[in-house]
């Protein structure tokens, strides 16, 4: 039996994954074809404060700001959700990465930078080691081991720009299928200075650098980011889907992160289900080659976790993806008019909407 474990990608699920594997004295080493980890971070860096300390991780120093919560616009409409207390960090993703990767060698796990790792080579490696792919959304893990590609994705564009935003507690979203087709737009302050500006289109053969030059435009948007400088600008791809396999239990391969699609289809958020699964991965494997577990158990405890609130993610995002603007818009004037602003302040979740309808529910029994 296989008694160590090669993470192939140096991705914060990837580390966490590591970080656990090696606190649990299972030798571990992480190949990345980077030699500086994280970089360019081209995901964004909202997570919830709950989300956060479920990953144990010393992320503190990886702060840039902190809202309390997002005013939703469609049309002339626009719902404000805010909470009386802190509920999402801003975080430097390259930042993290390096504490993440800090706390995954400081319990013994080896990285190896500058390292591709694919075709032969993963064979190689899966002969003598458990494989856990942590490759991202395209990821060649996933391929080579023939665990289904991803087919459903959002592109997104983002840039950062030196300015002030209105209210550096609160990130703006834009829902408005004329500018950002099956996602949003975004305006979120990294910091009291630098303002990120980005926006997602579903499908795969769209241009999101388009859409970003379009929403740009806008008029609000406009006189916002006049005489800005923009620092940098760069695309990304978000999986909206999860993986078909998540585990091969006959090779001995496992996926994390964004190359299993653990992400939330709302936002395209990653690192809360990710990080988790990342744990639960790494408590199956110690179980497998310690007691001789099936790896299988991987694939049920993480459905059995988080399956429905990605379930509930998805059914949001079919909504507000299919609603023409004007029907949107009504949809926020009714929401408000029946109050639904002071309930999600007070009870939103932004990782766990099973959670949150449990609480409209049980509101709505003890009246």
């Amino acid at each position: 039996m296989k008694d160590n474990v090669a993470v192939i990608g140096a991705g914060t699920s990837g580390l966490i994954a590591a970080r656990r594997l090696a606190s649990l004295g299972i030798r571990t080493r992480v190949y990345d074809q980077k030699t500086r980890l994280g970089y360019p971070a081209k995901a964004s860096g909202i997570i919830s404060i709950s989300g956060l300390k479920s990953l144990e991780v010393g992320y503190e120093k990886a702060i840039t700001n902190t809202l309390f919560g997002a005013n939703i616009h469609s049309g002339d409409a626009t719902m404000r959700i805010v909470s009386k207390k802190p509920e999402a960090h801003v975080l430097d993703r390259e930042k993290l990465n390096g504490i993440c990767s800090d706390e995954a060698e400081a319990v013994g796990a080896k990285i190896s930078r500058g390292e591709k790792v694919d075709g032969a080579r993963l064979d190689g490696i899966g002969s003598e080691s458990i494989i856990v792919g942590a490759d991202g959304p395209v990821s060649s893990v996933a391929r080579h081991f023939s665990m289904g590609a991803i087919e459903r994705y959002t592109l997104t564009y983002k840039a950062e720009f030196e300015v002030s935003a209105p209210d550096p507690r609160m990130v703006d979203l834009f829902f408005d299928s004329s500018i950002a087709p099956k996602f949003f737009a975004w305006l979120c302050p990294n910091s009291k200075s630098v303002l990120e500006v980005g926006i997602g289109i579903g499908g795969k053969n769209g241009n999101s650098k388009a859409a970003f030059d379009r929403f740009v435009r806008l008029k609000e948007v406009a006189q916002l980011l006049d005489g800005a400088r923009m620092i940098d600008g760069y695309a990304s791809l978000i999986p909206m889907q999860t993986a078909r396999k998540v585990v091969d239990a006959e090779r001995e391969v496992l996926l994390v992160g964004d190359a299993a699609g653990q992400v939330k289809p709302t936002t395209g958020g990653g690192i809360v289900f990710g990080g988790n699964a990342a744990i639960i991965a790494a408590d199956v494997i110690e179980s497998h080659i310690k007691r001789g577990t099936g790896l299988g158990e991987y694939e049920k405890r993480f459905r059995k976790a988080f399956g429905k609130d990605i379930a509930l993610h998805g059914v949001i995002n079919s909504i507000y993806s299919n609603l023409a603007p004007s029907r949107l818009a009504f949809l926020i004037s009714v929401f408000k008019a029946l109050g639904f602003e002071s309930f999600f302040s007070k009870y939103g979740d932004m990782d766990r909407p099973s959670t949150m309808l449990k609480r409209f529910f049980l509101r709505g029994l003890a009246k």
